[in-house]
């Protein structure tokens, strides 16, 4: 395997832990019964301004609870204008923090290590529930089957903070491992989230398939319609996330949809359904795309060859957090949602998708496909 499908591997969900030592399996899962009638939590949100943070606030808002925000005030500061803002940085810049009272704080926004370190150490005294956004990136090995006490990957400098292809899953595991750490087993989870897509996806690798799709004529569509894929709606772990606060779920969760629930064909059916385009789709084998390199790190997101060493990249065992009350909606829903959404946005934004083939290298590849007859 070439290092460009290595680095893959280890950064397919960048963009969107044995945990040292092997801690991870020793932290049980829980869901702590509700036994007061429900009260608001106050809730402190790092980050809540990208992607997935505005749809957890939304979320925890719905639902009655109070939520402040710390963050740069940097990125979308108008989302929110009537929710406490504390402005600070994650790199030695947490004043803002100090004197608060919460009960539960998201971190959606930690990558390094020292960082994520520094935010528990300081929460811990003051909330009562750390929940970490974590990432199956942190898994070390995708040829084998995969569930929650699967190793992670490791780096041998435990120091470095520079968040590349090589790592970002050892940095995400490091990350849990801090926390843990400081705040404890009885009182975190954290959540290793799928591919995250839906409205407001700002890395265009599930959009690109419906929108490419409305784009109509040919379609390159990689492997068969058989082979495996996953994913979560960002609402849906929204959700869940505002769940396990409410009801004090702890532990280590696969957040993904059902393995074997969803395929690259219901993806194409998906896409058809929810745009007018007249596509014709070409699916081209596993083993023309490895050789051409136009798999998920040279165009085709969210897809893997389902054999060798990504072979369970897209079947990973999400039956935890499915106990514990993760709901995925219908992905067909999802593509609408994601269509609607992308129909809002300014041209400077759609004319290019951010992941996904052009035009041109899409119409070549096709063509070699093609001329293998010839």
């Amino acid at each position: 395997m070439n290092n460009d499908r290595r680095r893959f591997l280890k950064t397919s969900l960048l963009g969107s832990a044995a945990i040292v030592a092997g801690c991870t399996t020793e932290v049980a899962t829980e869901v702590a019964a509700k036994t007061d009638p429900f009260r608001p939590l106050r809730i402190l949100v790092l980050g809540g301004t990208g992607f997935i943070g505005p749809h957890m606030v939304r979320e925890a808002l719905r639902r009655g609870h109070e939520v402040s925000l710390f963050n740069r005030g940097r990125t979308n500061n108008e989302l929110f204008p009537d929710l406490e803002l504390l402005v600070g940085d994650r790199n030695n810049g947490l004043e803002a923090l100090e004197g608060g009272k919460w009960d539960a704080v998201v971190d959606n926004s930690g990558y390094v290590p020292r960082h994520v370190e520094d935010s528990a150490r300081l929460l811990a005294p003051i909330v009562s529930h750390y929940l970490y956004i974590s990432t199956i990136s942190v898994y070390g090995d995708f040829s084998k089957p995969i569930d929650e006490d699967t190793a992670v990957g490791t780096m041998d400098d435990d120091t470095v903070e520079e968040v590349t292809g090589e790592t970002y899953g050892p940095m995400k595991a490091m990350c849990e491992s801090r926390v843990l750490s400081q705040v404890g087993a009885d009182r975190t989870t954290i959540l290793r989230p799928t591919y995250i897509c839906g409205p407001g996806d700002r890395t265009d690798r599930y959009t690109y398939w419906p929108v490419r799709t409305m784009r109509g004529g040919e379609m390159l569509w990689p492997g068969t319609p058989d082979d495996d894929i996953q994913m979560i709606d960002v609402r849906d772990l929204a959700s869940f996330t505002v769940d396990c606060l409410e009801q004090k779920i702890l532990g280590i969760f696969n957040t993904v949809t059902p393995a074997g629930s969803f395929k690259m064909g219901d993806l194409l059916q998906d896409s058809l359904a929810v745009t007018d385009a007249d596509t014709m789709p070409t699916w081209v084998d596993h083993e023309f795309i490895t050789a051409q390199n136009v798999g998920a790190d040279g165009g085709l997101p969210i897809w893997e060859s389902p054999v060798g060493e990504a072979a369970w990249l897209a079947k990973v065992d999400g039956s935890r957090a499915a106990a514990a009350g993760l709901r995925n909606r219908p992905t067909r829903e999802t593509a609408r949602d994601t269509i609607t959404w992308w129909k809002t946005l300014p041209q400077d934004r759609t004319e290019k998708l951010r992941a996904g083939l052009s035009a041109d290298k899409e119409a070549e590849f096709l063509q070699n496909w093609h001329n293998q007859d010839d």
